[in-house]
């Protein structure tokens, strides 16, 4: 592999996973491309409390002409040492596999993670027809996964050896780190890899350069088709475990998620892909959805708009603990936007459409699983929520003299367009947001319907007041053009052409016609849709923004400002499937939408993942995170739901 090809590949990454909320993730190369790579991030109170404890093992072939090494590292002005140059494939399947070849010798490295644990184990294995010597340098940190490391005399990284199992603390008092090798020795040899370079940190306008500290080496020789194992974890007990059994276990785990009775490769990897976002969350012994790899934590509007995939693929357990643990945090009549990332940091509630959106996610799972356990209690939520919404609750929340949910004011974000910086707000959207009022309408509707199926009397208040939301929705939100304005402040109409429009016929109850529905669509179509989602805001306006990338200033500006998101792509098909009845001309064109992600799915950013979001001009290559929930359980469910699998 060329140097040239380094700086295509370098954008390359893959990702595990262990049901915790760590995981382990680096560049196909195995050279470091940001502060969130690592080939163990623990999760300490899952899923959170994420800390980077292993950066990475550079490798080295021993040889008696002189030794090949296989790691790669960037540092200033250079690239040291080269072993991508000996790097010949990488595949996913399931594990991330990268195979090293030059000369005689051919050598296979496979990563897994043990699920439920903080173990990642890392397997080496012999292609060549002779024996290979191998010395493996484990490089560790001991720090959150938000910072970066530095030489610091207090993280000696004292370590005791018993057998095989190395015990290493970073420094007096800390946590062990478990270091198991299978085969070989451990020769210590303590020092620092100062100034290891991050480019992508580099190009989000962040620190982007730490130090790593060896402690030594493992030396080990590997037969012809044989394999040593390297264990690192945090827990003692897994590390005692059989690494061949390990991985026959995770094996067999991701097989079952999928079903062998799936011959569509491509719908059963986004399964399997799926699968990375549900985690535990100890602090309420329940599942959770992480909004997004690397940095997202749980948050409530994420999570209630992945979880209508997660009940299409028919996963009842993990949507009713969800569903169940939000509802339990209802607070004023809104769910928590996000759950804290540290221990005793309290919810956040800054949403209003979050709530809402629990009202989708209740009428579908009540169509999935019929579930009226579960109906009644969220229906006793609903009650509180609307009540809530009428009378007024947090940042202005309320329903104003037209039925029309209003609320924030100029330093609020709180719908999705959520961009923030400092005082100032990037997309100010209080009023009527397009949205929210769409999403109050299918509110009143849902619980109508459901009080009638659950034979509970409810205010005919109710029933008045949807009427009048259809009423003004129609009068204050449909443009000259047909299609509609996307926020509404003191009856004044902003037409902006954003995406947020496409809500209105993408929901279970459209308040807008047939007529104007096919306008909304033809306008998203024509001026938002992509190969790679829906731009945030249509190309010819003066505020649109072609390209993110840069310092924070510079990328949350353009964030929602003509940047594209794949997950709304979702809402865009549902929407042209119900306006032209499901016929066979709108499933054919969703499979082609779904299908123009497979080249990004499989060989760009996050390799078996979907970023969440594009460059708006020009979207070549995933941004932000490299893996978002909702960017994969919409397309997801819309292959459900459009039978199309």
């Amino acid at each position: 592999m060329s140097k040239q090809e380094i700086e295509v590949i370098k954008y390359k990454e893959w990702l595990l996973t262990n049901g915790l909320g760590g995981y382990a993730s680096s560049t196909i190369s195995g050279m470091n491309s940001r502060r969130y790579h690592g080939l163990l991030v623990a999760s300490k109170i899952p899923p959170t409390a994420r800390k980077v404890l292993v950066s990475k093992i550079d490798e080295t072939i021993l040889g008696s002409n002189g030794d090949i090494p296989l790691g790669t590292n960037q540092y200033p002005g250079l690239y040291y040492p080269e072993g991508y140059k000996y790097l010949t494939q990488f595949k996913r399947d399931p594990f991330p596999v990268m195979t090293f070849k030059a000369g005689d010798w051919k050598l296979k490295k496979t990563v897994f993670m043990v699920y439920g644990s903080n173990t990642t184990v890392v397997e080496y294995h012999n292609l060549s027809k002779r024996a290979i010597k191998l010395r493996l340098t484990p490089l560790l940190v001991d720090r959150d996964f938000h910072a970066l490391s530095r030489e610091d005399s207090r993280f000696d990284y004292y370590n005791e050896r018993k057998g095989d199992v190395l015990r290493v603390h970073s420094e007096y008092g800390s946590d062990p780190l478990f270091i198991k090798y299978t085969s070989g020795s451990f020769e210590s040899n303590h020092r620092w890899n100062k100034n290891i370079e991050y480019h992508i940190e580099q190009f989000r306008g962040q620190d982007y350069s730490e130090d790593t500290c060896e402690i030594g080496h493992i030396y080990c020789e590997i037969n012809p088709k044989e394999s040593a194992f390297v264990l690192f974890s945090t827990d003692e007990k897994t590390i005692k475990k059989q690494p061949v059994k390990l991985k026959e276990a995770e094996s067999k785990r991701l097989d079952a998620l999928s079903g062998s009775e799936i011959n569509n490769s491509y719908y059963r990897d986004l399964l399997k892909s799926a699968d990375q976002f549900i985690v535990k969350r100890a602090s309420v012994n329940s599942y959770t959805i992480l909004a997004g790899y690397h940095w997202f934590a749980d948050w409530g509007r994420d999570s209630m708009i992945a979880l209508l995939g997660y009940i299409s693929m028919g996963k009842k357990k993990e949507c009713q603990s969800i569903i169940t643990t939000f509802l339990k945090h209802l607070s004023e009549g809104m769910l928590p936007n996000r759950f804290p990332d540290y221990e005793g940091d309290e919810p956040e509630y800054n949403t209003v459409d979050a709530t809402l959106w629990l009202f989708i996610v209740i009428y579908e799972f009540d169509q999935k699983f019929d579930d009226k356990k579960l109906l009644k209690e969220a229906f006793t939520s609903f009650d509180e929520i609307i009540n809530w919404y009428v009378k007024g609750t947090r940042y202005k929340i309320h329903v104003n003299e037209e039925g029309l949910v209003s609320a924030g004011d100029s330093q609020t974000q709180l719908t999705w367009m959520d961009a923030r910086i400092g005082d100032y707000a990037v997309t100010p959207r209080f009023g009527c947001p397009v949205e929210i009022n769409a999403l109050w309408y299918n509110a009143l509707c849902i619980y109508e319907l459901l009080a009638s199926k659950l034979k509970l009397k409810h205010s005919p208040d109710i029933s008045d007041l949807k009427n009048k939301v259809h009423e003004n929705f129609n009068r204050y939100f449909v443009n000259e053009n047909g299609s509609l304005n996307d926020l509404v402040v003191n009856g004044k109409g902003d037409n902006s052409i954003r995406p947020n429009q496409i809500y209105a016929i993408s929901l279970p109850f459209s308040p807008v016609s047939k007529k104007i529905g096919n306008a909304i669509l033809k306008c998203v179509k024509e001026e938002l849709l992509t190969s790679c989602g829906l731009r945030s805001l249509s190309v010819g306006n003066p505020e649109f923004r072609p390209f993110y990338g840069g310092n924070q200033w510079d990328r949350d500006t353009a964030y929602h400002q003509g940047t594209i998101w794949p997950f709304l792509v979702g809402e865009y098909m549902m929407a042209l499937l119900k306006v032209k009845g499901f016929s066979a001309q709108s499933k054919k064109e969703v499979k082609g939408i779904i299908d123009g992600f497979k080249d990004h799915f499989y060989d760009d950013a996050c390799i078996h993942g979907i970023s969440e979001i594009f460059d708006g001009e020009d979207p070549k290559r995933g941004k932000g995170c490299i893996h978002q929930a909702w960017s994969v359980t919409q397309l997801i469910r819309v292959l459900i739901m459009a039978k199309i699998i």
